[in-house]
């Protein structure tokens, strides 16, 4: 397969978490297509299996690496078992647990900011050593439209995905210098395992689409493009961004 040298990612090995489905795996399946080296991550080893099945029609060979990404120490040992570069990280992980505020378990918050911000975070510190000896290296932080607006019920969504916006920027204040770029990419309403419930809501689902000006749900596919431009040289000069892909849903009112 032919790659444009300025979005080929030949020679590169990619970590993906939270790919054993849904927009981690589509990112993953993009990824492969320009040319890196995939590793697959999640917590369980069935699902990562068949994730990594679907790549085979393409006669592609992914890695898997089973583990919880809140787990600093199950983090350390999964790469030390790999014991290989890791070029590009893309921190996909996230979770949803729906309430007002007001009624809101302390358990539901601290699951939603652990899974969606503080893995982030902490798999990130474990690569980054890696990426700032050998002076090269591109992070993408799947962050979300929730990053600038929110609803109800979605306090603690917004306020992890709002979390990662900023620590997206913290990141490149300390790690530009050694020519790693890191980014965010904020995704609209993408119809996913996690919005199926919303989508399957006809007056939601009237709503989003009324309310988006490309008429229609994001697809897990529409973010590959902008995955795969933030990971390549193509954006060798981008850094501390956010990327939104959204249909046109932040740019009215």
């Amino acid at each position: 397969m032919a790659h444009h040298t300025r979005f080929s990612l030949l020679g590169k090995r990619a970590l993906v978490t939270g790919s054993s489905q849904g927009i981690g795996l589509a990112i993953a399946h993009g990824l492969a297509d320009a040319g890196a080296k995939v590793i697959l991550n999640g917590r369980s080893p069935d699902k990562l299996a068949k994730a990594a099945e679907s790549f085979k029609a393409s006669g592609i060979t992914v890695e898997t690496l089973c583990f919880d990404v809140t787990e600093a120490e199950a983090i350390t040992q999964a790469l030390k078992t790999t014991g290989k570069t890791i070029d590009i990280l893309v921190n996909n992980t996230g979770i949803q647990k729906r309430s007002l505020l007001v009624d809101m378990p302390l358990a539901d918050w601290k699951a939603v900011i652990d899974t969606n911000l503080t893995s982030a975070f902490v798999v990130t510190q474990a690569v980054v050593k890696g990426m700032m000896e050998r002076k090269s290296g591109k992070i993408v932080n799947i962050c979300s439209l929730m990053s600038e607006l929110a609803r109800p019920t979605t306090g603690n969504y917004a306020a992890s995905k709002g979390g990662l916006k900023m620590l997206t920027k913290a990141m490149c204040g300390e790690w530009a210098k050694d020519n790693i770029q890191i980014n965010g990419l904020a995704p609209g309403y993408i119809s996913t395992e996690l919005t199926q419930v919303l989508k399957n809501d006809p007056k939601f689902d009237t709503w989003i689409k009324g309310r988006t000006p490309a008429n229609r749900w994001g697809e897990v596919e529409d973010l590959v493009g902008a995955c795969v431009f933030l990971c390549s040289p193509a954006a060798d000069f981008v850094n501390g961004q956010i990327l939104t892909v959204d249909g046109g849903l932040s740019a009215v009112i």
